[in-house]
């Protein structure tokens, strides 16, 4: 019987009304009413309510087991999809054990450690969910406007000879017999792409930073959104394209994740521009209206969250650039600005730090004495610095940590949060 059926989803169903149909999913709620039951199911598109009657009322099923059903859609006043589904029969798929914890409520009463440690089951709550949800749309948003842009996405090595930025914190590994590391930064191949012809290169994916932090806004691995191009005329340049590479992400997001962003409660900012500070005008802001001290060339945790409050009070927005870091405090491949300062920038979001960037120096000459500077032996980035040989023009870019803008977009509390599997130094399952 209904042999021939092919799977109908949940938002397929308003079509089908009057024709019978297979759904198939997780039950979410049983509810037995004398003669009658009704139950849940949830897919990937959304959830259905399904009305059991006569031999099917009373049925015992477990929720989050995988089922099949079979039924004729009828309409009703009684759900938001202005649909039910009639069944005629039930077929456990897949019964599901005893659960962790409560998957089905509102909010799950458990701490965000058992979250992870049960990570496939706390996914499916529609709260979490709709943070990935949201997370593939910024990411997508990010590639779409720039390959109308006319940028090419680029694919390079994981696993390298030297960190990108020249110092301890990588991950060592045994590449046959060689010494080797995970790769803290696609830059030097981005770098390399614009030099190869391509101009306007960008890259999506993982990066691994061997820091020692257990806090909530870092992570061992998280996803990078790369991007360089070649024959800026100036560092502001790079600014102006991160803005609206941000302002199209955050419209995608509005468009395309309304539902997500209703359940999560959450308003996306508006941006029109976004304020800039050098970072000797920030550390003066923070010394004379909140008598605070910061570190010697760069600002603390503290001092971020600080200038974003003041930002926000004193133009409304959620974003700051802070530019002109000294040289001591930005890599090697830095273009040197006046007074020992850089052509760099970083981007603040509600005052945590999610972009870092800048012009990059593009002569051969100027490049080796900035690794000498820096105390770099340059014969351990020959392959690098070579291509500094063969003619290179004026380039820069910038990174965002995919993970860091989710959660501040979102209001999460935890960068952990907004990464499937996260991993940092406590955590390498699941």
């Amino acid at each position: 019987m209904h042999t021939n059926l092919k799977r109908t989803l949940a938002n397929e169903c308003m079509k089908k009304v009057g024709e019978t149909v297979k759904v198939q999913g997780w039950v979410k709620k049983v509810r037995h009413l004398g003669n009658i039951s009704f139950l849940v199911i949830r897919e990937r598109t959304g959830e259905l309510q399904c009305v059991l009657e006569g031999e099917l009322a009373g049925i015992i099923i477990e929720t989050e087991s995988v089922i099949e059903a079979i039924g004729d859609v009828v309409s009703t006043n009684k759900t938001g999809l202005g649909i039910e589904l009639l069944l005629k029969s039930v077929k456990v798929i897949n019964k599901n054990s005893l659960l962790p914890f409560e998957v089905n409520k509102k909010e799950i009463n458990t701490g965000l450690e058992n979250l992870l440690n049960h990570r496939v089951l706390s996914l499916r709550h529609e709260k979490i969910a709709s943070i990935f949800k949201i997370k593939s749309t910024l990411e997508e948003a990010f590639r779409e406007y720039l390959m109308n842009m006319g940028f090419i996405r680029t694919f390079t090595p994981k696993i390298v000879s030297q960190g990108a930025e020249g110092g301890a914190n990588v991950f060592k590994l045994n590449y046959f017999g060689k010494e080797a590391f995970l790769a803290q930064s696609p830059q030097f191949y981005k770098q390399m792409m614009v030099t190869s012809g391509l101009e306007r290169v960008f890259e999506i994916g993982p990066v691994f930073r061997a820091e020692e932090h257990n806090s909530s806004r870092h992570l061992n691995e998280y996803t990078s959104l790369d991007l360089e191009m070649a024959f800026i005329e100036d560092y502001k340049e790079l600014m102006e394209l991160e803005t609206q590479v941000i302002k199209f992400m955050f419209e995608k997001v509005k468009e395309k994740n309304e539902n997500e962003l209703k359940l999560l409660k959450i308003e996306v900012p508006t941006i029109t521009d976004i304020p800039k500070l050098t970072l000797y005008e920030a550390r003066e802001i923070l010394k004379k209206r909140y008598k605070k001290e910061m570190p010697e060339g760069d600002l603390n945790t503290e001092g971020e969250k600080l200038i974003a409050n003041y930002i926000k009070e004193t133009t409304g927005s959620e974003f700051v650039f802070i530019t002109e870091y000294p040289k001591e405090n930005r890599p090697m491949y830095t273009m040197p600005a006046e007074n020992g300062l850089t052509k760099s920038f970083d981007l603040l979001f509600k005052g945590l730090e999610i972009t870092s960037g800048g012009e990059r120096i593009h002569e051969y000459e100027m490049l080796i004495a900035s690794f000498r500077e820096q105390g770099l032996n340059e014969e351990n980035f020959q392959n690098y610095l070579n291509t500094f040989k063969y003619g290179v023009p004026p380039h820069g870019g910038f990174a965002i940590g995919l993970e860091r803008l989710t959660a501040k977009l979102l209001g999460l509390t935890n960068v952990r949060e907004a990464s499937a599997f996260p991993r940092d130094i406590n955590r390498l399952t699941p």
